[in-house]
């Protein structure tokens, strides 16, 4: 049986649900709320504790609590990589108008903010593993970040990998002052001869660490999608590995299967 305050924290997600309370509304003040419900101060804190803990609303200090804006969703479906491939090998022009993020989002360029960080490491044993090289094999390690112009966190936390003696031959792709790329790492990887055969994606769900929920503003008790990507060259030859941390309060991720027909 729902308790008292879960019940008032019912009504009140109904009525932001059915629009009666619109993002950036100011809900009224915890006394007002206590004398329409006919309850105490406490019980009317309980209920919007839950409804801040789903993200719902928050609370400004000294302002109120707020409906909070919806955050803008990702849908990641599986043909985003035939999408960059087919893109790949266009002018660079074609390349600039839009992106996997602006794929994924529906967003314009013009209204993302993205930013890219390179740093060379050494293969640790589970990453020399995945590229088949020895141990403390020279890696490039490139951190992404993309967000929403109104929002303060990112879509997602992108980590991809490379062996660095793979791209050297062109030593553009080893600035991160030229990103965005136009046309993304299956570009990058086409100025260097490499075509991609085949694209692994392996998704699990766990809690997240303290400093993902942190970046990614995550409202309590929300999981992250944690989606280990293995790119493959027509070789059968892994050429680019990404761990990429997904929130799950706004990310859908959509995959479809055509089948044979009988």
């Amino acid at each position: 049986m729902a308790k008292v305050y879960e019940r008032i924290a019912d009504d009140i997600r109904q009525r932001i649900r059915a629009g009666e309370l619109s993002p950036g509304d100011r809900l009224p003040a915890e006394t007002k709320l206590a004398e329409e419900f006919r309850k105490s101060v406490p019980t009317i804190q309980n209920a919007l504790r839950v409804l801040v803990d789903e993200g719902l609303v928050e609370k400004q200090h000294g302002r109120g609590t707020f409906v909070r804006k919806p955050r803008a969703r990702t849908l990641r479906n599986n043909s985003r990589h035939q999408w960059e491939k087919s893109r790949a090998r266009a002018p660079q022009a074609v390349r600039q108008e839009t992106g996997a993020t602006e794929h994924d989002t529906g967003l314009e360029i013009d209204e993302l903010v993205f930013s890219a960080a390179y740093r060379e490491i050494k293969a640790d044993k589970r990453l020399a593993e995945i590229f088949g090289v020895p141990e403390k094999t020279a890696l490039l390690e490139r951190t992404y970040r993309t967000r929403y112009a109104g929002d303060t966190a990112p879509f997602a936390l992108n980590t991809s990998y490379l062996v660095r003696s793979s791209v050297e031959s062109n030593p553009d792709l080893l600035d991160d002052a030229n990103e965005p790329w136009p046309g993304g790492t299956q570009n990058q990887l086409f100025t260097v001869g490499i075509e991609l055969g085949r694209i692994e994606e392996r998704i699990t769900a766990r809690p997240p660490g303290h400093e993902e929920a942190e970046e990614l503003e995550l409202p309590p008790g929300t999981s992250v999608l944690v989606l280990h990507k293995t790119s493959y060259d027509t070789n059968d030859r892994v050429v680019e590995m990404s761990d990429v941390i997904l929130p799950g309060d706004r990310t859908e991720l959509l995959f479809t299967t055509s089948l044979e027909r009988w």
